[in-house]
């Protein structure tokens, strides 16, 4: 049974873990330190919303991580789905949906008008899963990124 819980302080370590394995995926070196103080700072400083999901030892085995913010456009506040990651012997089990859904769940609740999200365009189990929750892919708007150089 999944169970999904918001992330308090004392996950940190076992989801920095996590966090790091989701890192590891999207071929990013491997830093169980660096990984402990980027979620431990947006934890602190409220930056970000973490759900997990815990299996029936209570192990946490997957997470998800939102980011508030607006759209313009249409003037309305929306949610950023940023972070997915389920433990691989984990995945097929319903932990992918189960965070989703509450993503879902904490959106309506807080007032959100929109959730948004971004993945690999080879990410097709994640496609489908989006898809299958009501997620329409844009086509219309192309996604752009400029990484800035701070080492000056």
């Amino acid at each position: 049974m999944t169970k999904i819980i918001r992330a308090e302080i004392e996950h940190i370590d076992e989801l920095a873990e996590l966090f790091n394995s989701y890192r590891v995926f999207y071929e990013q070196d491997s830093n169980v330190d660096l990984a402990h103080n980027f979620i431990k700072s947006r934890m602190d400083n409220k930056e970000s919303t973490i759900f997990v999901s815990q299996n029936s030892d209570e192990e946490l085995i997957g997470f998800v991580q939102l980011y508030s913010s607006f759209c313009s456009v249409y003037v309305c506040p929306i949610l950023i789905l940023y972070d997915l990651f389920v433990k691989t012997e984990a995945r097929g089990n319903g932990h992918g949906r189960a965070l989703m859904n509450k993503a879902t769940e904490f959106a309506k609740s807080e007032g959100y008008d929109r959730l948004e999200l971004s993945t690999a365009t080879d990410n097709f189990i994640g496609q489908s899963l989006y898809e299958s929750l009501g997620y329409e892919r844009d086509n219309d708007f192309y996604h752009y990124s400029l990484e800035i150089d701070n080492e000056d």
